[in-house]
C-alpha cells in the first residue's frame, strides 16, 4: 500500500486522441505513468499570442508518483506537437489505498 501523498495526477491537454493514446502508451511502456485516461473530445478557450482562441483538444490524465512527476514531464515535452504544452500536476488527498499502491508497484 502507498499514501495518496505520493501519487500524483498528470493532467495534459493534446491536440487530439492520437496524440494521446501516443503518449499515453510512451508514458506506461515506460514505467512512467501506471495508468493513463484519454478524454475526448473537449473544447477549450484560451489566450494565445494576443487573441481569444477556441478548439478540440483531448485530455490525457496520468496516474504516477510523485518522484516521477518531473522526468513524466519532461517525457511528455518532448513528445508534444504544442509548442507550450499543458501539465500540470495534481496532488491526491485520499483514495482507495489498495489502488494508490497498484500505482506505486506499476511505475517501480
Amino acid at each position: 500500500m502507498t499514501e495518496a501523498g505520493e501519487v500524483r495526477l498528470l493532467y495534459v491537454t493534446t491536440d487530439g486522441p492520437d496524440e494521446a493514446r501516443s503518449i499515453g502508451r510512451i508514458l506506461v511502456e515506460e514505467r512512467l505513468a501506471a495508468c493513463v485516461n484519454i478524454l475526448d473530445p473537449m473544447t477549450s478557450f484560451y489566450r494565445w499570442e494576443g487573441s481569444v482562441q477556441e478548439g478540440k483538444e483531448t485530455v490525457l490524465i496520468a496516474k504516477t508518483r510523485a518522484e516521477l512527476v518531473a522526468s513524466a514531464t519532461e517525457r511528455i515535452v518532448a513528445l508534444h506537437s504544442f509548442d507550450c504544452p499543458c501539465v500540470v500536476v495534481l496532488p491526491l488527498a485520499g483514495g482507495n489505498l489498495a489502488f494508490l499502491g497498484w500505482i506505486a508497484a506499476e511505475t517501480a
